[in-house]
C-alpha cells in the first residue's frame, strides 16, 4: 500500500513543529512547506540547504522553501478581509498560503494539509469563524487538518478515511503555551523558537513605514514597489527629500553592506571612501528626477546627510568628499554636514 503523504504549513515556530511531528508519528510522510516573503522568513533564502539540514537535524522534519514575495506585494494593495491592528492582512495571508499549499498537493503527490493553528490563540486569524472562512476561501475545507486542536474541530478527510487516528490528536485552545512546551518535552525537543509573531507587518513601528509606502502620498507609485524596495525600507534611517526623493542612510556596517547589495542601477549610492561613515542610497533617480538640476540638488542633500551621520570631520575641515555611483558612473560631491533643523521634517516614520 502506498504511504500517505501530507503537506504541512510550516512557519518554523513551535506549533508548526509539533503539528508536523504528531502526524509523522502516525506513520504519515510529511513534507513541510515554508513560505517566505520580505516580511517573514526571508533570511532563509540566504542558505536554503543549510536551513533544511538544520530543521531536519533538530526536529526530524523535511522542509521545502517557496518564495511567494511577488504575489504578496500585490495582496497588500487591497486585501479582501482588511488589516489587523497594524498593516497585517492575516486572514488574506493565510488564504493565500493555504490556497497555494492546496495547489502543491498534486505537485508533491500528497493527500491532505496540516496546520499548526490552535483554536483561539490569535484574535484575528484563529477564531473558529475566521478559521472556517479561511478554509472556505482557500478551498481547503475537509483537506486541512489542525492536529493541535483537531478534537475541537469537525472531522476532516484524513480522519474520516482512517489515514490518521483522531484519538491521538489534541484539543488545545487559547493563548497559553504550557501544553505546547510539555508536548515538546515529550518529543525531546528543547531547542525551539521563542513565541513571537515573526511578521514585520505586525510590528507597530516597521509596519507604519510599509503602510506609508502603500499610501496615496507614497514616495513611489504602488505599482512600482519591488521586493528590494521593501527590504530597503526595513533598513536604516529613512528620509523623503524636498522634491519627493527617497533616501536611506545606513546605521552600521551590516546595514551599509545590505544597502549596497540591494541598490538597483537607477539608485544612487553615496559614501565617503576616505572617512568613516554611512552608505546612503537615493532610490529610483531615473523615475523621480527626470530634471538633471533637481537630481543634482537631491544628490547634494543626500551627500550632506551622509556627512552628517559620518564620523565627525577633522578639526578645521568643513566638508567631506562623498563618492556618488549612479548608472555605473562615479563622481565626487564635496559636502558639509547638514544642520539637524534643516532635515528634521524629512524623516519618514
Amino acid at each position: 500500500m502506498k504511504k500517505i503523504k501530507a503537506l504541512a504549513l510550516f512557519s518554523g515556530g513551535l506549533d508548526s513543529i509539533l503539528a508536523s511531528r504528531l502526524i509523522i508519528d502516525q506513520g504519515i510522510d510529511v513534507l513541510a512547506i515554508q513560505f517566505v516573503t520580505p516580511f517573514f522568513n526571508y533570511a532563509v533564502l540566504d542558505d536554503v540547504q543549510g536551513h533544511q539540514d538544520r530543521i531536519y537535524r533538530k526536529y526530524g522534519i523535511r522542509v521545502l522553501v517557496e518564495d511567494i514575495s511577488e504575489g504578496y506585494l500585490r495582496l497588500l494593495h487591497n486585501p479582501a478581509h482588511g488589516f489587523g491592528k497594524n498593516f497585517n492582512p492575516c486572514i488574506d495571508c493565510k488564504i493565500m498560503m493555504f490556497a497555494r499549499a492546496k495547489e502543491m498537493l498534486a505537485e508533491q503527490g500528497a493527500s491532505f494539509l496540516i496546520s499548526g493553528e490552535v483554536l483561539g490563540q490569535r484574535p484575528m486569524s484563529q477564531r473558529r469563524d475566521t478559521m472556517n472562512l479561511i478554509e472556505r476561501d482557500s478551498g481547503t475545507r475537509s483537506l486541512l487538518l489542525r492536529p493541535l486542536c483537531a478534537q475541537l474541530m469537525n472531522e476532516t478527510v484524513p480522519e474520516l478515511e482512517g489515514w490518521v487516528d483522531r484519538s491521538k490528536l489534541l484539543r488545545m485552545s487559547g493563548r497559553g503555551r504550557s501544553a505546547q512546551i510539555a508536548l515538546a518535552r515529550e518529543f525531546g525537543i528543547t531547542d525551539f523558537p521563542a513565541p513571537a509573531g515573526g511578521c514585520v507587518l505586525a510590528d507597530p513601528i516597521l509596519s507604519r513605514r510599509i503602510k506609508q509606502l502603500y499610501s496615496d502620498d507614497s514616495v513611489l507609485q504602488s505599482v512600482e514597489i519591488t521586493v528590494a524596495d521593501i527590504r530597503m525600507l526595513l533598513l536604516g534611517r529613512q528620509f523623503v527629500l524636498p522634491g519627493g526623493g527617497w533616501l536611506i542612510i545606513g546605521r552600521d556596517e551590516r546595514e551599509n553592506n545590505s544597502l549596497t547589495a540591494l541598490a538597483d542601477p537607477e539608485d544612487a549610492v553615496l559614501l565617503m571612501e576616505d572617512w568613516p561613515g554611512p552608505v546612503g542610497v537615493l532610490k529610483k533617480t531615473g523615475n523621480r528626477y527626470p530634471d538633471e538640476k533637481k537630481l543634482a540638488m537631491a544628490l547634494a542633500f543626500a551627500a550632506s546627510l551622509v556627512v552628517r551621520y559620518g564620523k565627525k570631520l577633522p578639526a578645521g575641515s568643513e566638508q567631506g568628499e562623498v563618492t556618488c555611483t549612479l548608472r555605473g558612473a562615479r563622481h565626487l560631491i564635496p559636502a558639509g554636514p547638514l544642520a539637524d533643523d534643516t532635515f528634521r521634517n524629512w524623516a519618514m516614520l
